[in-house]
């Protein structure tokens, strides 16, 4: 894509403001590389090791001369007692630390208005993820329009937007369901499988939930990782609400084309590309499951067992990541102990740690995708044409799973009834057996017209997704309107 605009007085400068969790960061590091390919400048706030994790994918973009540098910022670890060297959330030892990182992230905001301070001209927009409010305070104080990102679908919106307005859940008891009124679709959800902003019983929570809404209602719009034609109803209606100030510029993971930059996303794979390709090269095609449950599944071990014995029952190939946070060692120990490994090894390869995701559901032999249903991994499973199982476990992964399943019709539930918070998972232990994980695997890999449907529908959106980034598509579109938004509104600061 031409970059003549680069050289223009007149170019835009977007400072970017990343949350500290990979579900936040890869998003919008993608985000930052698709606005620079418009012709954008981006600086993206960083902190060291942050920098090096998720920024060094750009590292080929900015060699080819896109115009995105890093604001690096130094974490005060000591500060707000976290580990050294932990500034995301999977790196935390223990998730009761995670409100101890984004206040040590928040401290931040005097180094970058002071950073703002010294800019002239100063920065056209501030796009930042969602939580981190005080980035709405600093776009006040410079009169700076600022765009918000939190990573959440069109569907997604719309269920918190009428949950908020109805207040349906609160005469409802935890286990009886009932239906969003005014949606498009006729969904139905339990207060159990709510998100933890109307489902966890905290003052806290509530408040901060009030002042997430205002921020949100102050910003100058939102940007989606979806398109248009995923979820056409949902994204019309969200764009009402929005007053025309929703973006919806994604699958923002397709931004990355080349096979090197697919492995690098997010974290250095524990497992190398030609191990991966290779393996996956050895297989019939659409015959493997790849299980993932998620960066920051801190999942249970005796529920990891229950999967295992899923996968392993369903005689199918597959791939599982294997991850359980503070108590990886303890499910590691269980393979070992039981022979797991070995007895699978003709049919299953074991990531232990970070997988290059990308490059695995793209590829031809993948059939089904086991998941958490967080809305990147939905989403990258979507733009890869592949079929889902799903297996919510907090936040709206209840709500992506009802758009996979019910909307879209390309997956099917392993039958998860309520919301695990982060840092309860002992609480919950098993909450799905394997017999129901097997038979879930079964009907998204098995032959015959309801699974050849879902395939032909999961195989068509991949297709549109893809469209939708290219020149022309909904999507690119939509990038080129944001930009145009901003340019209008720095058009109006200028005039006064």
């Amino acid at each position: 894509m031409a970059l003549d605009e680069s050289h223009e007085p007149n170019q835009l400068h977007f400072l970017v403001i990343p949350l500290g969790s990979p579900g936040h960061y890869i998003p919008t590091i993608d985000l930052a590389k698709l606005l620079a390919q418009h012709g954008v400048r981006v600086t993206i706030v960083t902190t060291p090791v942050n920098n090096i994790r998720f920024g060094s994918i750009l590292d080929q973009a900015i060699q080819s001369g896109l115009p995105i540098s890093f604001l690096e910022l130094q974490l005060p670890y000591m500060k707000f007692g976290i580990p050294e060297g932990c500034e995301s959330l999977d790196d935390l030892p223990d998730l009761g630390l995670a409100r101890a990182l984004f206040l040590a992230q928040s401290s931040l905001q005097q180094e970058v208005e002071q950073y703002i301070e010294k800019l002239n001209p100063k920065p056209s927009c501030i796009l930042s993820g969602s939580f981190l409010l005080w980035t709405g305070e600093t776009a006040k104080k410079f009169q700076i329009p600022r765009i918000v990102f939190d990573g959440m679908n069109c569907f997604t919106q719309m269920c918190n937007h009428v949950l908020y307005l109805s207040k349906v859940y609160e005469s409802v008891n935890e286990s009886d369901s009932f239906v969003l009124p005014g949606l498009p679709d006729r969904i139905e959800l339990t207060r159990a499988q709510l998100s933890f902003l109307f489902n966890s019983g905290s003052r806290d929570v509530k408040d901060f939930g009030e002042k997430l809404r205002i921020s949100e209602s102050e910003a100058f719009g939102v940007v989606i990782n979806s398109f248009q034609e995923l979820e056409q109803d949902y994204a019309d209606a969200y764009q009402k609400v929005k007053k025309d100030k929703a973006w919806c510029v994604g699958p923002l993971s397709l931004c990355h084309k080349d096979a090197s930059e697919k492995v690098q996303r997010g974290k250095r794979s524990s497992i190398s590309e030609n191990e991966c390709i290779k393996w996956l090269d050895s297989q019939e095609k659409e015959s493997v499951i790849y299980a993932c449950l998620g960066s920051v599944s801190r999942i249970e071990p005796v529920q990891l067992m229950e999967l295992a014995l899923a996968l392993e029952a369903s005689k199918k190939p597959f791939i599982w990541v294997v991850r359980a946070g503070h108590k990886t060692e303890k499910i590691e120990k269980w393979i070992d102990e039981e022979g797991f490994e070995e007895r699978t090894k003709d049919r299953a390869l074991l990531i232990h740690g970070w997988a290059p995701q990308l490059l695995v559901l793209s590829h031809p032999t993948v059939g089904g995708f086991l998941t958490h249903c967080g809305w990147n991994s939905a989403l990258e499973g979507i733009s890869a044409g592949v079929p889902m199982v799903t297996w919510p476990q907090f936040q709206e992964q209840f709500y992506n799973e009802k758009l996979l399943v019910q909307v879209l019709r390309i997956g099917v539930s392993v039958g998860a009834q309520t919301v695990v918070h982060l840092g309860e998972e002992e609480k919950a232990g098993v909450v799905v057996k394997s017999e129901d994980i097997r038979k879930a695997i079964e009907m998204v890999m098995e032959d015959g017209k309801e699974s050849e449907d879902r395939r032909k529908r999961a195989r068509d959106l991949g297709r549109t997704a893809n469209q939708a980034i290219e020149e022309g598509g909904s999507s690119h579109r939509n990038m080129t309107r944001l930009i145009q938004d901003i340019r209008n509104q720095s058009i109006i600061k200028n005039s006064y």
